[in-house]
C-alpha cells in the first residue's frame, strides 16, 4: 500500500478535533480547563476515567491506561490500519492525500472497501425505491404512516425482486465478487452469486459515526419464502450484538436531553414511529436480543456515570413482549441509570399507536412507564392465584429475590412496602422474608455473573507485563509536587509557553526517576510547537513511566481558565530554573572552601556565584 506523505499525515491530525471523533462514541462532559471526560470505550466501567484534552490532541483512560491520538483511536475502535484511519478523517474534512510515489489515493483494500460497498448498496436501494416495481413497498410504508420525506430522512430503499439486480450495479462500480459477499451484500449459491436481498424494503444499518454497515430488510411479497425479517450475516463491520439502529440519529438528543433518555423499541418501523412522534431518542437491536454489548454501547454515548438517566423499554403486551422484558431487567443492573418498561394501551407497539391514536399517544407513553422493579415483580405475581393464602404466600417467595436484589439501602424498603401492598400481607412479614433471602443469597433472581456488586468497577489495570508507575506512586514531597505540576503544565501548554524559558526549565535533571524519565522525552521534543508533538513525546517515554506520562498530560490542570493555566505552568518553569539555579549555588560555595582564593579557579567560581545571584535576582523580580 502506498505509503502517504507525512506532511499530510500531521496536517489532517492538525485539522481534525479529537474531540469530534471521540464524541461520536462517547458522551463528553467538561473535566476542568481543556479536558473532557467520559466512559472509557475500551474497557466497561461504571465511573468515568476516559479523558480527551483536544488541544494537544490525545486521550487517556486512567483505568486501563489506553492512550493515543486520533488515528490510534479510529485503529483500535474500527480495527482499520493507519493508512485507513488517515484516509478516513480525510474524506471527512475533505483533505486531499498525497502519497509518497506521486500518485493519487488509491482504493485502499480491507475494511475501507466494505463501507464503500455498503455505501454504494444503501444508494442503490434509495434509488429502487422510486421504480414501478417498488409499489407495493411504497404502499407498505404509506399504511404505517410513513411518506416519502420520512422514508428519505431514514435511508429505506428497495431491493428489486431479480438475483442480481445489485450484484450488476455494485460491479460496475469496481467491486469485487469476493468483497460484496464478504460485506454481508450477497450470497453464494450452487448456480454462482446472487443478490443477499431480493424483493423487500431495506433499511441501512448505521454505526454511531453514521457509516452504513449492514442492511435490515422486510419481506413485501407471499411467494418470498424466506424469513419476515433478514439482516446483514456477520461481518467485519457488522457485529449484530454491537449494533443499535438508530443510534446514530438519537445519540445527539441522548447526550443532550435532561434527563438523559434511552428509548428501546423492537423494529425498524418502532424506531422510525417514535421519531416521528417526538421520541427522538428511540432505537432498536437488530435481530438479536438487547444484551450486554448493547449496553456498553448505550452507556458510552449517555455517559452513564450516576442515576440521573432514564432506559425506557417498550415491549408488546403479549407473552413475547413480556419474556423479552424480563430478559432486559436480567441485564438491568448493568445500567447506572434507572431503568423503566413501558407496555402501549392493548399492547400496541409504537408504531401502530401512532397510526390508530396519533403521536401524542407515542409521546405518551413515556408518562406511562413503570419502573423496572415494579414490572419484574407484577410479572412474578401474576403466575399465583393472590386470593389464597397458599397464593400470597408462594408469590411472596418468588418476589422477594427480586427486592432482595436491589443494592440501594434506600430503595430496598419501599419496594418491600410495594410488594406488601400488591400481596395484601404485613409489611414486616414481607421485610423478614427479603433479608431472609438475602442473607442466603442464593436465591437471586439474576444470574451470579450479572449482580450488580460483580458489575466492571472501571479500576482494571493494563495488561503489560510490567508494573507501570502511575501519578498515585509518586512520593508525595515538595520536590515532586514541583515537577509533576510542571510536567503537566509543559505537556498541555508547552506550545503556548516562551520556548527559551521552558527549554532552560527542562535543562536540569529532574530528582524522581519517573518524572525524570518524562522530562528527557519532553526535552528532546525538537519542536513543541508544532501539533503532534506531545503524542510523540509520551510515546517516547520509556517503560515503565510512559502511563505516568499520560497521566500528567490528561490529568486536569489546576487553573480557573486557560490563561491561568499558561501563566501557572510559566511560573512552574521558572520555579524549576531557580531551583536549579540555588542547587548549582549551593555546589559551588562547597567548592569555594575547596579552591584558594586568589587561584583562576577560586576567581571563576566567585564569578560564577554572582552571576547566579544576578539571574536569580532577575527571575525574582521577572
Amino acid at each position: 500500500m502506498p505509503r502517504i506523505r507525512q506532511a499530510d499525515v500531521d496536517e489532517v491530525k492538525a485539522r481534525t478535533n479529537i474531540a469530534d471523533i471521540v464524541g461520536e462514541r462517547v458522551a463528553l462532559k467538561s473535566a476542568g480547563v481543556g479536558s473532557l471526560k467520559g466512559l472509557c470505550p475500551f474497557h466497561d466501567e461504571k465511573s468515568p476515567s476516559f479523558h480527551v484534552r483536544p488541544q494537544v490532541g490525545y486521550y487517556h483512560c486512567f483505568g486501563c491506561g489506553e492512550s493515543g491520538d486520533v488515528y490510534s483511536f479510529l485503529r483500535e475502535m474500527d480495527h482499520v490500519s493507519f493508512t485507513e484511519a488517515v484516509e478516513r478523517l480525510a474524506v471527512r474534512i475533505g483533505y486531499t492525500l498525497h502519497y509518497e510515489d506521486g500518485g493519487a489515493a488509491p482504493e485502499t483494500s480491507g475494511r475501507s472497501r466494505l463501507y464503500a460497498a455498503n455505501t454504494a448498496a444503501a444508494e442503490f436501494f434509495r434509488s429502487q425505491l422510486l421504480t414501478a416495481d417498488a409499489e407495493t413497498g411504497r404502499r407498505f410504508l404509506g399504511e404505517r404512516g410513513f411518506d416519502a420525506g420520512a422514508a428519505a430522512h431514514f435511508g429505506v430503499g428497495f431491493a428489486p425482486r431479480g438475483w442480481d439486480g445489485m450484484l450488476k450495479a455494485l460491479s460496475a462500480q469496481g467491486f469485487t465478487r469476493e468483497e460484496l459477499l464478504t460485506a454481508g451484500l450477497v450470497s453464494q449459491g450452487q448456480r454462482g452469486v446472487y443478490d443477499r436481498f431480493r424483493g423487500r424494503l431495506v433499511w441501512p444499518i448505521r454505526d454511531v459515526s453514521g457509516q452504513t454497515i449492514g442492511f435490515g430488510a422486510r419481506k413485501l411479497f407471499d411467494d418470498d419464502q424466506g424469513p419476515k425479517y433478514l439482516n446483514t450475516p456477520e461481518t467485519p463491520i457488522y457485529k449484530k450484538a454491537q449494533v443499535l439502529y438508530g443510534l446514530d440519529l438519537a445519540k445527539r438528543d441522548i447526550s443532550r436531553g435532561d434527563p438523559r433518555r434511552v428509548v428501546v423499541v423492537e423494529g425498524y418501523t418502532d424506531v422510525m414511529a417514535c421519531h416521528l412522534a417526538g421520541l427522538t431518542t428511540a432505537i432498536a437491536t437488530c435481530g438479536t436480543a438487547f444484551g450486554t454489548e448493547h449496553i456498553k454501547v448505550l452507556r458510552r454515548v449517555m455517559g452513564d456515570d450516576n442515576a440521573s438517566g432514564e432506559v425506557v423499554f417498550t415491549f408488546d403486551g403479549d407473552e413475547a413482549g413480556q419474556k423479552a422484558a424480563l430478559r432486559a431487567f436480567t441485564e438491568d443492573d448493568r445500567f447506572n441509570a434507572q431503568t423503566f418498561v413501558a407496555v402501549a394501551p392493548d399492547g400496541l407497539d409504537p408504531c401502530d399507536l401512532r397510526l390508530q391514536r396519533g403521536d401524542a399517544a407515542v409521546r405518551g407513553l413515556m408518562d406511562s412507564k413503570q419502573p423496572m422493579f415494579e414490572f419484574a415483580i407484577d410479572r412474578k405475581l401474576g403466575g399465583f392465584d393472590l386470593a389464597t393464602v397458599e397464593g400470597r404466600v408462594g408469590a411472596l417467595r418468588a418476589a422477594a429475590p427480586i427486592v432482595a436484589e436491589i443494592r440501594d439501602q434506600l430503595l430496598r424498603p419501599g419496594y418491600e412496602r410495594v410488594l406488601a401492598r400488591r400481596l395484601g400481607m404485613d409489611p414486616t412479614e414481607v421485610h423478614n422474608e427479603v433479608e431472609r433471602v438475602a442473607r442466603r443469597g442464593g436465591a437471586s433472581a439474576r444470574p451470579e455473573s450479572q449482580r450488580r456488586d460483580d458489575a466492571p468497577s472501571g479500576d482494571a489495570a493494563p495488561g503489560q507485563g510490567f508494573t507501570p508507575v502511575t501519578l498515585g506512586s509518586l512520593p508525595r514531597t515538595a520536590d515532586v509536587a514541583v515537577e509533576r505540576d510542571a510536567l503537566m503544565g509543559v505537556l498541555q501548554y508547552g506550545h503556548q509557553l516562551d520556548q527559551p524559558l521552558l527549554s532552560r526549565a527542562l535543562q536540569g535533571p529532574f530528582r524522581t526517576p519517573g518524572l525524570e524519565a518524562v522530562r528527557e522525552a519532553v526535552a528532546a521534543a525538537p519542536d513543541r510547537t508544532r501539533a503532534g508533538w506531545v503524542t510523540e513525546a509520551v510515546n517516547a517515554v520509556r517503560e515503565p513511566y510512559r502511563s505516568l506520562a499520560g497521566e500528567l498530560l490528561m490529568t486536569p490542570f489546576p487553573a480557573r481558565d486557560e490563561e491561568g493555566a499558561v501563566a501557572s505552568a510559566t511560573d512552574l518553569a521558572r520555579r524549576l530554573i531557580m531551583r536549579g539555579l540555588e542547587h548549582e549555588k549551593q555546589e559551588l560555595l562547597g567548592a569555594v572552601q575547596r579552591v584558594p582564593a586568589d587561584s583562576d579557579g577560586g576567581r571563576a567560581l566567585r564569578m560564577r556565584l554572582r552571576d547566579i545571584d544576578a539571574e536569580r535576582q532577575r527571575f525574582a523580580e521577572s
